[in-house]
């Protein structure tokens, strides 16, 4: 019983020091920035980077001279398909954990556990009306050109209408669609909004695990 106790004892501090490992690098990683001579436009398009905690997304004016979303996300894929909705906010993440997490209560280990160590993608969408501005819905402006460059970042992980399939959201304002790419550990949902903030030129960090890597990136006004 002792000898199996130290080989617990041992395996909990290996745990324990290779979590430690992972905060740490996530916090350097994220310190680092990608696209450093960058500084935001006193004009262009003004988006936001919004958190709840866990998850980020990137909220954008539903249509502009640049892109129509409604052409990828009808809003008759909602359940309220009618309201007069101005922006759309898109995010990636892991589908058991997008569809079977719908509270913080309902996140099981296993799902935990699936998600770390690779599971299918899943972008979830939803559209708001004039989303108010707030410490957790930061806006940052950036230029047309730029804007063209989110665009094209996440078009590239939109898939064709007849290659995907809807998922019902948590409300009545959101959806869930089939999308390329694995989860794992080194590609979180944070991850992936940092990515497409650094493909459009941006200024964030190299490697965002967490949503703390991506908004310190953006001031909160």
């Amino acid at each position: 019983m002792t000898r199996i106790r130290r080989i617990a004892g041992k395996a909990l501090a290996w745990l324990a020091l290779l979590v430690g490992l992972f905060f740490l690098t996530a916090w350097i990683g994220s310190a680092i920035p990608r696209n450093g001579g960058w500084e935001e436009p006193g004009d262009g398009v003004t988006i936001m980077v919004e958190t709840n905690g866990i998850h980020t997304a990137i909220v954008m004016p539903l249509v502009t001279e640049t892109k129509d979303w409604r052409t990828d996300f009808p809003a008759t894929d909602l359940a309220a398909p009618g309201l007069a909705y101005t922006h759309v906010s898109v995010s990636w993440g892991e589908r058991e954990v997008f569809l079977n997490t719908p509270t913080w209560a309902d996140l099981s280990l296993p799902t935990v556990l699936n998600a770390a160590t690779g599971g299918d993608g899943l972008l979830h969408v939803a559209h708001y009306i004039r989303p108010a501005p707030s410490p957790d819905h930061r806006e940052l402006t950036i230029s047309e050109a730029e804007y063209a460059k989110l665009v094209a970042a996440i078009e590239g992980q939109v898939l064709p209408a007849q290659q995907r399939k809807k998922y019902e959201g948590y409300s009545t304002y959101d959806v869930f669609y089939d999308a390329p790419g694995t989860y794992h550990l080194g590609n979180t949902c944070n991850q992936w909004t940092s990515d497409m903030l650094a493909l459009a030129g941006v200024k964030t960090g190299w490697w965002t695990p967490f949503p703390g890597g991506v908004m310190k990136w953006v001031s909160a006004g």
